[in-house]
């Protein structure tokens, strides 16, 4: 597979991953704000901060991983980017439609899992990649938290 078409299909996966979630996070703002919020929610503004650096963010580790690293890694970053968007697509639908809080958490804790070989292929392709990864990693662990946190409430 060459690179580009690794890059044309990253992207292509984190397009859907933002669309989809930013379409099924719609679905229901109003039973959204209706809940009781867990004590260690961030302000609503880090949402849309933190969502829109984690997406551009994965679009560029896609490509530089594409350019700097074998093939085989090629596959490793694809298939764990499209289980990590699944689980997190996952969560959204859970989460924001059938109201199923827990099961919403064990996919976001899914997404965080699938996203350690990301974590670890964007520390090879470049070390300032890798720092730049580790927000969106943190970000899924809190949402995990968050979603259990609500499951609780």
């Amino acid at each position: 597979m060459s690179r580009n078409v690794v890059g044309v299909l990253g992207t292509v996966i984190i397009a859907i991953y933002a669309i989809g979630s930013g379409r099924m996070v719609a679905t229901d703002a109003e039973w959204y704000r209706s809940l009781p919020r867990p004590g260690w929610q961030p302000p609503s503004r880090v949402f849309g901060i933190i969502w829109p650096y984690n997406f551009a963010m994965l679009v560029v580790a896609t490509w530089l991983v594409a350019s700097r690293l074998p093939k085989t890694s090629h596959v490793v970053w694809l298939t764990s980017l499209a289980l990590s968007v699944i689980a997190a697509l996952t969560w959204a639908r859970l989460f924001y439609g059938p109201h199923l809080l827990r099961a919403s958490g064990f996919a976001l804790a899914l997404a965080t899992v699938f996203t350690i070989p990301q974590l670890v292929l964007a520390f090879r392709a470049s070390p300032v990649l890798g720092f730049a990864f580790l927000p969106y990693q943190l970000w899924l662990a809190v949402a995990t938290s968050l979603a259990f946190g609500y499951a609780a409430q």
